[in-house]
């Protein structure tokens, strides 16, 4: 138990270490788990025989409590009979003495198995705490180790993120985006420049056009020579 606290601490001190390196503390607190339930059984076990014995004492101190009262009313019935001349009294008291020195028998025993008996039941309740004590260790454990391995594995997607990252700049991928850039704008400043130039021909050729539709400007000169032409029957 004292190991794993330790572990952990040492996980605590280290969590800025590379992923990696999750990988021993994530196997070392799996097998100290492994090892507490492995000591949780254990105690379960002891528990339930301490409790056995702890009921079989109490059982054989009770048994012998009874048996001393019945040995003491054994001599009392014995002394009635030999006062009453059902038999002889020196029977009677010979058999009650007898009666008696099994009663002091039973009754030094009902002592002994009465403290064996609080012994084995004070014995079980400290096995019961120290039991409930494992259990809700191996659950905090258990919990601390999903939460490790969920760091573990966010810490390893983020390596492999990183990686690939610093993977994209050392093959000159960004350089070849900025290069595919520059070639994009080049041609948009092409294809704008022949857009210009076409614009220009149109523009020459309309003029042209428009020229040759219009009709020739007249003069007043001109008008007047046509109608003299006209009148000379030119």
């Amino acid at each position: 138990m004292g190991l794993l606290n330790r572990l952990f601490k040492v996980g605590q001190s280290q969590a800025h270490a590379v992923v990696d390196k999750f990988e021993d503390p994530i196997k070392m607190t799996e097998q100290g788990i492994r090892d507490l339930k492995k000591d949780l059984t254990e105690s379960m076990q002891a528990l339930a025989q301490v409790k056995s014995l702890a009921i079989r004492t109490r059982r054989e101190a009770n048994d012998s409590k009874k048996l001393l009262k019945d040995y003491e009313r054994k001599a009392m019935l014995l002394l009635t009979r030999g006062k009453e001349g059902a038999m002889d009294m020196v029977e009677a008291e010979r058999l009650a003495t007898e009666a008696l020195s099994k009663k002091e028998e039973y009754s030094a025993k009902a002592v002994t198995l009465e403290k064996n008996a609080r012994d084995f039941e004070n014995k079980a309740a400290q096995l019961q705490r120290n039991v409930e004590n494992v259990k809700n260790t191996v659950r905090k454990y258990e919990n601390e180790l999903t939460t490790l391995k969920a760091r573990a594995r966010t810490a390893a997607a983020t390596k492999k993120i990183n990686q690939q990252l610093a993977q994209v700049d050392s093959s000159g991928t960004i350089a070849m985006l900025e290069k595919m850039k520059s070639r994009v704008e080049e041609d948009e400043s092409l294809s704008e420049a022949y857009g210009d130039m076409a614009s220009i021909e149109n523009s020459v050729d309309d003029e042209i056009n428009k020229a040759l539709e219009a009709p020739a400007p007249t003069s007043p000169a001109s008008i007047k020579l046509e109608e003299l032409k006209a009148k000379m029957g030119l």
